[in-house]
């Protein structure tokens, strides 16, 4: 007969193999203890959604001024940035996004095999389980900001990957998970008639159902919780008094750095994407209002000690746009164009090189190995090479 295993072998074991997943579920599959983080915090904005070099650091047509003379000189840049142009790359937001958050290229079918629809999962990990599992940090301190209309992208939080996935998954703020949340605490505090209880109900029962990954039933934990009551304190909960679009993301961004302290940090801007209604106002004014939204998230990183000479910034957009002479509205990106394909990335802050241009063509799956190697962990699911050159 065997021995059995001692305790200090099973916790090894369950530390370090998919043996601990069996008999410990809760505990991680790493080591038990993680160190803590201690490195300089990232914000990667996704200046989304579809922003082209011409209309952003194209000082001859740029509608981004703040970004353009003030950031530039501050950082370095790689105005040559591509998205892969190989079979099955396409070029839209949520391809555009999962490329900056795992490194790699892949295509992407809708989960529920909706024709054109986007709801799509990562097969490896992202940057947010792959700090969280190097690494002794907290849900409420990874975060994406995600826009009101593009509720596909609440569930980027962590992949499929069998070795992370929703162990290591970071946390969300939009108003969708406010309205989550505010739905859940008026049903609590029993001040509702029977019909308005009913009907709170059957909306709360409709928010839910658009999580196909079933991972927002059970709130958000005690941080972010207690982060959506002092929001409601503050825009109290007729959504007619905060700020809406781009710059809800940026008030919730702002809000968070000083409230929850994240340590990796996505802003998922969007509003260029309104050009589809058929303006062409709404792409270049959607630009300025990013402009602005940048200003105020670099600002706010300058005024608190926590940010200030400890954070790098990473500005990439999900996907270019499409210039179309023969369309009324050029600015669309779903025909997978040259243009369509060609980004830039704007890297500054603690310890970057100030006043680069580096002059050679880059893959948007760079940034996320770039993300790594400023965080102190790989991204060896990744095909990227980290933007070495920033810190030349």
């Amino acid at each position: 007969m065997k021995p059995s295993l001692t305790r200090r072998q099973l916790l090894r074991a369950a530390g370090t193999t998919a043996f601990g997943a069996l008999v410990c579920p809760g505990l991680p599959r790493r080591a038990l203890a993680q160190p803590d983080y201690r490195g300089p915090n990232v914000v990667l904005i996704r200046f989304g959604g579809g922003v082209r070099r011409r209309e952003s650091i194209d000082p001859a047509h740029s509608h981004a001024p703040y970004l353009l003379h003030e950031l530039v000189p501050r950082g370095t840049l790689f105005p040559r940035m591509e998205i892969s142009s190989a079979p099955g790359i396409d070029t839209s937001h949520g391809q555009g996004t999962l490329n900056l958050l795992i490194g790699r290229y892949a295509h992407y079918e809708d989960v529920n095999g909706r024709f054109l629809g986007d709801r799509f999962e990562a097969e490896s990990p992202t940057l947010f389980e792959t700090l969280r599992k190097q690494y002794a940090v907290a849900p409420h301190q990874t975060l994406i900001v995600n826009g009101e209309d593009r509720t596909d992208e609440e569930f980027y939080a962590f992949s499929n990957h069998e070795d992370f996935g929703p162990r290591y998954r970071c946390n969300v703020l939009s108003l969708y998970r406010f309205k989550c949340f505010l739905l859940r605490r008026q049903l609590r505090e029993g001040k509702l008639d029977e019909a308005e209880e009913r009907e709170k109900r059957a909306e709360l029962a409709r928010l839910e159902s658009l999580d196909h990954r079933d991972q927002n039933r059970d709130g958000q934990g005690p941080e972010i919780e207690a982060f959506w009551e002092r929001w409601r304190g503050h825009y109290g909960e007729s959504g007619l008094v905060n700020p809406r679009g781009d710059r809800l993301l940026t008030e919730l961004a702002r809000r968070a750095m000083g409230e929850l302290r994240p340590r990796l940090l996505l802003v998922n801007y969007n509003d260029p994407d309104y050009v589809h209604w058929g303006n062409p106002t709404h792409y270049t004014r959607a630009i300025s209002v990013i402009d602005d939204g940048i200003r105020q998230l670099v600002e706010t990183a300058e005024s608190d000690p926590f940010y200030r000479d400890r954070t790098v910034f990473v500005v990439a957009p999900d996907c270019g746009r499409d210039d179309n002479r023969y369309m009324a509205v050029p600015y669309q990106h779903h025909f997978n164009s040259r243009s369509s394909r060609e980004i830039f990335a704007l890297v500054f802050g603690a310890g970057v090189a100030r006043g680069q241009v580096i002059d050679r063509v880059v893959e948007q799956i760079a940034v996320a190995p770039t993300i790594g190697r400023v965080m102190g962990f790989s991204m060896p699911h990744g095909d990227g090479a980290p933007l070495d050159e920033a810190w030349a």
